[in-house]
């Protein structure tokens, strides 16, 4: 009997499944891919890579599909992994001495950093369920969850995604919108899917739609949710993009106190600042590029937070610093600008 497998469901990723496949060849005794109605040659690489491959009528329900696919593993363990995803480094933390094999009783839901983004620029971290004992099982047919009494534990363990590049959202538009519709239909006080439906918007530059669904998410979740730091910063965002100055500048004000660790906070109030000191000229020196200065030097005060979920590389080092130094150079002000320009590239170097 397997002790980990590989368990996947898949459609037209021929673009990168192989990538998948191979990240984790060496580290699982099985790969399972679920084909739910591929056109391409997704089914033949995934078998090329030494994956079983079984199939399923999509039925718009994500829960559904990952269910169906874990009935084919008979693994102590479960490595859910998609097709846009891959092992970024060490896979230690799947071997036997953290994921004993039966009849070892499993303890935890073993929780993966997703790094969203490739390794150019800045990527977002979130961390997920994905190792999953025996037995677990989805519900949600969209942002699916497992459900089981065990504790989430955070494993260092890091997955890279690339879902979220244009070319890739294009190829999702709409399908997701509607599924989260359905579920908010259903549940209309779930904190989780309004930041879900929020997020879509955000990615797809629909900002007052963003702002509107990121608020309810605020509105209806509670201070100790796991996706809260995420809804607060991606509300700033919707609420600038869409030009609510008022009620991003209220909405900060009343937050900052819950973030005074949060580097991606204070990012996020520097570039509000930023974009009215551009609208606002006449009063800029005196009322928002203090503020603006103050936060990006508070970025560096905290620092790096990589086990805060939804962070973003680079918000409390490089990227604080580099905006610095363009603001100081922006103003004359040549010694700091190039202090901070030289702290930023020995960050970026280092990260």
């Amino acid at each position: 009997m397997p002790r980990l497998s590989l368990v996947m469901i898949a459609r037209n990723e021929a673009r990168c499944i192989a990538r998948c496949l191979d990240s984790v060849r060496g580290h699982v005794d099985a790969m399972i891919v679920l084909d739910t109605g591929s056109t391409d040659d997704t089914v033949g690489i995934a078998e090329g890579c030494g994956a079983t491959v079984h199939h399923f009528d999509w039925c718009d329900d994500f829960a559904a599909a990952r269910n169906a696919a874990l009935d084919h593993s008979d693994a102590d363990w479960n490595l859910i992994l998609d097709a846009d995803e891959w092992l970024e480094d060490d896979a230690r933390m799947l071997a036997a001495a953290t994921l004993p094999p039966a009849p070892a009783p499993a303890r935890f839901v073993g929780c993966v950093r997703i790094v969203n983004g490739t390794d150019s620029g800045s990527a977002a971290r979130k961390f997920v369920p994905r190792i999953l004992p025996r037995g677990v099982r989805y519900e949600g047919r969209i942002h699916e969850q497992p459900v089981s009494p065990l504790p989430m534990t955070v494993l260092p363990l890091a997955v890279r995604h690339d879902g979220f590049e244009q070319a890739q959202l294009a190829r999702k538009a709409g399908r997701n919108e509607a599924l989260l519709r359905a579920e908010l239909a259903a549940n209309p006080g779930d904190s989780y899917f309004w930041f879900q439906l929020g997020r879509e918007h955000l990615v797809r530059g629909r900002a007052d739609a963003a702002a509107d669904a990121l608020l309810a998410a605020h509105r209806t979740g509670a201070t100790g949710d796991a996706w809260r730091h995420g809804v607060v910063v991606a509300a700033l965002q919707a609420l600038k993009r869409a030009e609510r100055f008022d009620a991003a500048l209220a909405f900060a004000d009343a937050e900052q106190s819950h973030w005074a660790r949060s580097p991606d906070f204070y990012f996020a109030v520097a570039d509000l600042y930023l974009e009215l000191a551009s609208r606002r000229p006449e009063t800029a020196m005196a009322e928002y590029l203090p503020v603006v200065e103050g936060a990006w030097k508070r970025c560096l005060e905290i620092g790096e937070q990589p086990g805060l979920d939804g962070s973003v590389e680079g918000c409390g080092s490089w990227l604080a610093a580099q905006n610095l130094a363009m603001l100081y150079e922006s103003l004359g002000i040549d010694d700091d600008a190039a202090f901070y320009a030289e702290m930023g590239a020995g960050m970026r170097r280092a990260a």
